[in-house]
């Protein structure tokens, strides 16, 4: 661990940086590409995978850098497929990341953490009850996708074919390191992914949806919103208060402006608090100035949470008042929850 903590982690470095350095040993420019392909394309996570390079080359490398390498901890297999990983950071901390997979639709999708824990403490979150460490290195989002992808090939002979950032955190908290760890999944001279791959979750944080469209990415958004009324909202996600409806409305309709990316809203239904008719009615008026795909969300129960998950009945009608709105929505029933592995119950259990 000593050794871990005394030198710089390489993946820090971008190309430029990485070339100046070689400049500088007397190593010609195109051992940095070879050595950012193997970093980033290849998800090496030692120097001497990298076996186009020299050993004096790996030797040097080795003395002055180390890659900070996600390590697997603990993999729980869930009945209907889906597959839970922990893994342990260089400094001890623990993320999880989910496999989630949907045969029938050749569907394949790796759920990652963006944090060490989560500072908005939403009432119905198991992270939301964690402490927030730290914001996840880049290379850390990065060998969730890399190591969850070898488990999808492994379990069902089939690559990831969708990332969503729904895991612990907050993505938008973690701003630049999220961003960078997306331009490595979908960059040429990274895993060259489609953006349109990637969702984005976000509890809802106004400016940063605003700077995302400033900044014209390319991948969809997605708004973890679970009411449709400030009041409601307030309760359950204290974050409301100070980025009320309108307030991510406007952001939200400023974002498909300038991007035309896909927008999404998760909605879990809870029991007797945002599933009736009226709260239908709410939503739909909240789909009207952009267009949007609702994913109404089974809820999973979490310890000490008094919220539970909305009957099969009420869902239903839910869902289909919104259909005769000409709402487009989607039921998700829960997967990976016999491992702690379903929406909002990831706590590193």
């Amino acid at each position: 661990m000593e050794n871990t903590l005394s030198k710089k982690d390489i993946r820090k470095l971008d190309l430029v940086e990485l070339g100046e350095i070689f400049e500088q040993i007397g190593e010609p420019n195109f051992r940095a590409k070879q050595t950012f392909e193997w970093l980033w394309k290849k998800g090496a996570g030692s120097f001497e995978e990298m076996t186009n390079l020299s050993k004096k080359l790996r030797t040097i490398l080795d003395r002055h850098f180390v890659i900070n390498s996600i390590r697997e901890d603990t993999t729980q297999y869930s009945l209907d497929g889906t597959i839970k990983t922990r893994f342990q950071l260089f400094d001890g901390h623990l993320i999880e990341s989910v496999l989630i997979p949907v045969p029938i639709d050749r569907r394949y999708t790796v759920c990652v953490s963006s944090q060490v824990g989560c500072s908005l403490t939403c009432k119905f979150c198991a992270t939301g009850k964690m402490k927030r460490e730290r914001n996840l290195e880049p290379g850390e989002i990065y060998d969730q996708v890399v190591a969850v992808n070898r488990q999808c090939e492994s379990s069902f002979q089939h690559p990831i074919t969708n990332i969503v950032y729904m895991g612990m955190g907050e993505p938008l908290l973690a701003y630049k390191n999220v961003l960078k760890s997306i331009e490595y999944l979908t960059g040429p001279e990274g895993l060259n992914m489609s953006p349109k791959r990637i969702t984005v979750s976000t509890a809802g944080i106004a400016k940063m949806i605003r700077k995302l469209a400033d900044d014209q990415v390319k991948f969809n958004l997605a708004l973890s919103l679970h009411a449709a009324d400030d009041e409601k909202r307030d309760r359950i996600m204290p974050i409301n208060e100070q980025n009320n409806l309108a307030a991510l409305m406007d952001a939200l309709t400023y974002f498909h402006q300038r991007t035309g990316n896909k927008i999404s809203y998760e909605y879990i239904a809870f029991d007797g608090f945002n599933d009736s008719l009226e709260d239908a009615k709410k939503l739909a008026a909240l789909c009207t100035r952009f267009p949007v795909k609702i994913n109404i969300i089974e809820y999973n129960p979490v310890e000490g949470v008094v919220l539970t998950k909305a009957r099969t009945a009420k869902v239903d009608a839910f869902a289909q008042y919104l259909r005769r709105k000409n709402v487009m929505v989607t039921v998700r029933r829960s997967r990976g929850k016999d491992i702690d592995a379903a929406c909002g119950q990831l706590a590193n259990r």
